[in-house]
């Protein structure tokens, strides 16, 4: 499905990823890594809002080294922002029908969607009429997955889903997205990488802008730098 081959990238002089290689196939797949370690960048560059210097990005086979991020969208690919940029002062359901609104093949889905999203998040059919900016932390997370979700896409892409949220937040956001799996492919970055590792098949450790490795999450949960480095055993 996603193909990232050997993908170099710049922020003005700075390089900030390096020759990285990644695949996401019908799966879960995190990536890992420490604050600065590219992360964020790398979604970036998939969604189009950064170019590449060197490398390739597939999609079902299609480049999308050329392609700007609206039409990026059109293909399939939705993502959850780290910061989750919702429209505050607009309901939630309006927010969540933003989702569907400027992607013509999800438009047609939308009430299925909105089903299949009010089945993840009960808290917010109670909400469907409530600002978006009144909601706390967590039911603003679930809002702007919602709204990615009713965009009908392929691949759901989240950045750092569980920044700024309390531990018993993140343990439901992750049995959330254990749920999803096998329904629609997911890439997720991740600092918190006990949480995540319990909900995804596959993941890749970025540091420094390079893949360090890559393994199935039971791999990853037994590496010997993993648990050094990011499970504090």
């Amino acid at each position: 499905m996603l193909e990232v081959r050997r993908v170099s990238c710049y922020y003005g002089k700075t390089h900030v990823l390096f020759d990285v290689d990644i695949r996401v196939g019908d799966e879960s797949v995190a990536l890992l890594g420490p604050n600065g370690a590219g992360k964020t960048t790398l979604i970036a560059t998939i969604m189009g809002m950064v170019k590449p210097s060197d490398g390739e990005i597939l999609f079902d086979g299609q480049s999308l080294r050329e392609k700007e991020t609206h039409e990026i969208a059109r293909l399939g690919i939705a993502l959850v922002p780290q910061e989750r940029e919702l429209f505050p002062l607009m309901s939630v359901a309006d927010n969540l029908k933003a989702g569907a609104d400027y992607i013509p093949a999800a438009r047609a889905k939308s009430h299925a969607q909105l089903d299949l999203v009010m089945g993840l998040y009960p808290t917010l059919a109670r909400r469907l009429h409530q600002p978006a900016g009144t909601l706390s932390g967590g039911e603003q997370r679930m809002v702007a997955i919602g709204r990615a979700l009713m965009a009908s896409p392929k691949l759901l892409i989240l950045d750092e889903p569980s920044l700024g949220l309390q531990p018993s937040l993140v343990t439901d956001l992750y049995r959330k997205l254990s749920e999803m799996r096998g329904s629609i492919a997911i890439l997720v970055t991740e600092q918190n990488v006990r949480a995540s590792l319990r909900a995804v098949d596959r993941g890749y450790v970025l540091e420094n802008g390079r893949i360090a490795f890559g393994d199935t999450a039971e791999g990853l949960r037994h590496n010997p730098h993993v648990v050094k480095s990011y499970l504090g055993v």
